[in-house]
């Protein structure tokens, strides 16, 4: 099930509004080009932003995503007919796909932490490494737990009131609600000020350790190429770079593919 912020269609249609600035893409752009991808799978797709970012590039992107609603976002974009949309997981892509073969497929932003179930993340693994291509790649962040980054999260520090064209003003903001670890949950609060609805959406993420991850890679098949330093959030996030084994043998690619 995925949480209201995406799966809820008032949510759904504000989430690009009040989260405009998506620098942390660069990097998934960056390697895209450096691993030489012509056809992207990009898991947990929300609205659309990184896969039309590619598209526009003249990548073949497959985007999916649990939230209908953010799905239906994404389809009334300018260029949207160039990607392929799916409504569903990673753990259903061979049977809605086959056979799909890419060369990259990603998790940007909360997209791996927020597969809390441990059962789900594993057939997730699954799922990208089975649509992947012989020397294909898997990239993916995930918060370093070290950084405790839920104590950031709390109103004080993230109350804010965004002018939305057409929906007018929003205020929003985050409130921790609880820690588990390896869990943290929070709460985040919408209110319209058009009519005074006011909206929750809970999250729960997954605090991974490093070391943890790689196991599961490892255990799934893939060859963990390198953790990278997220650009955007540095000493706060392990980016992971995996490989399925094997080489492509598609002749536009590049060294840096192989």
């Amino acid at each position: 099930m995925a949480d209201d912020c995406f799966a809820h269609p008032r949510l759904a249609a504000i989430y690009d509004p009040l989260d405009p600035d998506r620098g942390d893409l660069d990097a998934y752009l960056r390697m895209a080009e450096e691993f030489g991808a012509r056809q992207v799978l990009d898991i947990g797709c929300g609205t659309g932003v990184f896969a039309l970012l590619l598209a526009d590039r003249g990548v073949d992107v497959v985007g999916i995503d649990p939230a209908q609603a953010s799905v239906d976002v994404a389809r009334t974009k300018p260029g949207s007919e160039r990607v392929r949309w799916i409504c569903g997981d990673a753990t259903a892509l061979p049977a809605a796909e086959a056979p799909l073969r890419v060369d990259l497929a990603t998790m940007t932003a909360n997209v791996a932490q927020v597969i809390v179930d441990p059962r789900t993340w594993q057939t997730t693994l699954r799922g990208a490494y089975e649509a992947l291509r012989p020397g294909g790649h898997l990239v993916f962040e995930t918060r370093d737990p070290a950084r405790r980054a839920w104590e950031e999260w709390t109103r004080e520090k993230s109350y804010r009131v965004t002018e939305i064209p057409g929906v007018g003003s929003v205020e929003s903001w985050v409130q921790l609600m609880e820690v588990s670890l390896p869990l943290v949950t929070f709460r985040q609060t919408y209110v319209f000020a058009a009519d005074g609805q006011v909206l929750t959406s809970d999250s729960t993420l997954r605090f991974r350790e490093r070391e943890e991850v790689g196991t599961d890679l490892v255990a799934h098949g893939y060859l963990v190429q390198d953790v990278r330093d997220a650009p955007d959030r540095p000493g706060k996030e392990f980016v992971f770079l995996a490989r399925r084994p094997g080489h492509f043998t598609a002749p536009f690619l590049s060294r840096a593919g192989r």
